[in-house]
């Protein structure tokens, strides 16, 4: 078990700026930092956001990213990377309009990063996240047509990025949500999207889930993800073990501290704690 304290530098290794080093394509190094204008040290900007990252300070973060795009729009790092701090800025509203106006924001700059890179597994990876909180606000009928519009980008996401956690995660919880489709929606999906989504299944979302958890074990989202489908598939001493190990996780934001707290209270109920 890695200590608490690496929890600052293992869990966030997508925001040291794997685009920059690892691009595949010459499309994603159309904004090379070098050709900017005097006025705008986009390589410095970058940096600066990865630590405001680092440090929780997401919207200082995006705010950085944004000043890249106002002189690069075609910058490959600081689409994506905006992409996924819209989202997650935006899941904290409570009031679905401001929700609703960062996920736009954030499927905006993710298209924006596919058409720069389609082969990126971080652009993959923030057009299928951007579309999964969008289907959290939408009506049944568009939360069906944007799960099914999800399959391919998640797919490619942990294809072409096979050490992100991030992807996998979402690839376990599409996986999840698709196999618990009901009888109504499953019905509307033969009817008007034709069919549901295929190949979803309870087993791949554990191993895309447990494979998230591995790359990245001092994540408490991915314990706390894992180990509900444990208990929902009636295995309760691997979520119990998950549960475990999350509790060895020291929290660092609020949101972690309230999924701790979740935890905690599951592992009580199967008599873990």
């Amino acid at each position: 078990m890695l200590s608490a304290r690496l929890r600052l530098l293992v869990p966030r290794r997508l925001l040291l700026g794997l685009a920059c080093c690892c691009l595949p394509s010459l499309a994603a190094r159309a904004d090379d930092p070098k050709d900017a204008p005097n006025s705008v040290d986009v390589a410095a900007l970058l940096r600066e956001a990865r630590a405001l990252q680092l440090q929780y300070r997401e919207s200082a973060a995006l705010a950085r990213y944004e000043q890249v795009l106002g002189a690069f729009p075609r910058n490959y790092e600081a689409l994506w990377q905006a992409a996924v701090l819209s989202v997650n800025i935006g899941t904290r509203y409570t009031d679905e309009s401001r929700r609703g106006a960062y996920y736009t924001s954030a499927r905006q700059f993710a298209d924006r990063a596919y058409a720069v890179n389609p082969k990126g597994g971080e652009a993959n990876y923030a057009v299928a996240l951007t579309l999964a909180q969008q289907a959290t606000i939408r009506s049944a009928r568009d939360r069906l047509s944007l799960y099914k519009s999800m399959k391919p980008y998640v797919q490619r996401a942990v294809e072409y990025s096979p050490a992100m956690p991030e992807a996998w995660q979402v690839l376990g919880r599409w996986h999840y949500r698709v196999a618990h489709l009901n009888l109504v929606e499953r019905a509307y999906c033969r009817l008007f999207l034709g069919g549901p989504p295929t190949g979803a299944s309870n087993t791949k979302a554990m191993e895309a889930l447990r494979k998230a958890h591995a790359l990245d074990p001092c994540r408490i989202q991915y314990c706390y993800d894992l180990a509900r489908v444990y208990q929902n598939q009636r295995l309760q001493q691997s979520a119990r073990e998950v549960l475990q190990e999350a509790a060895e996780v020291q929290p660092m934001t609020g949101e972690e501290l309230e999924i701790s707290r979740r935890c905690r209270k599951m592992l009580e109920q199967l008599g873990g704690g």
